[in-house]
């Protein structure tokens, strides 16, 4: 079983571009800091966090692109691809990276930092996967935010 499920902080916003083809795709590109259970170091001589290549597909990816910027705090889960290219200098080159099949914040809007959270508009609220009972309306649905496309939402 290839299961990988992470929790950290992006390093920088997303960098996404579009394949080629019959059918236009985004492929959205990030970095993970993870910090490393039990190890906090004071005198920053020793790393204390894992960086880790993601790559989120086709509304993942624009999802991604939309609503993730640097700092922020998000869970994800895939699965973890190895590989290897030969650089310009003719020295083989070894990759790995999770191929993400779900994403999705790991902070509320206002635990990022400021007023905007975050969020391009500054009035994005975060969808969730497991709504907490106060969130929840009558009939035990949730209320979806205004101005939140349901295509871009990070479940199905």
């Amino acid at each position: 079983m290839n299961r990988v499920i992470l929790m950290g902080r992006l390093t920088r916003d997303p960098e996404v571009r579009y394949s080629q083809g019959e059918r236009s795709m985004a492929i959205a590109r990030y970095t993970l800091a993870v910090d490393r259970r039990g190890r906090r170091s004071q005198e920053g001589g020793e790393q204390t966090a894992d960086f880790i290549n993601c790559v989120a597909f086709d509304r993942a990816g624009e999802f991604a692109e939309k609503y993730f910027r640097q700092g922020m705090r998000v869970l994800i889960s895939g699965r973890l691809q190895t590989g290897s290219y030969t650089n310009r200098e003719g020295q083989k080159v070894y990759t790995t990276e999770v191929i993400i099949d779900d994403q999705e914040f790991a902070d509320s809007k206002n635990a990022s930092g400021g007023g905007q959270g975050g969020y391009p508009g500054g009035n994005y609220q975060q969808p969730a996967s497991r709504p907490a009972p106060s969130s929840a309306i009558g009939d035990g649905f949730m209320n979806i935010p205004d101005g939140v496309e349901d295509e871009g939402l990070p479940f199905n």
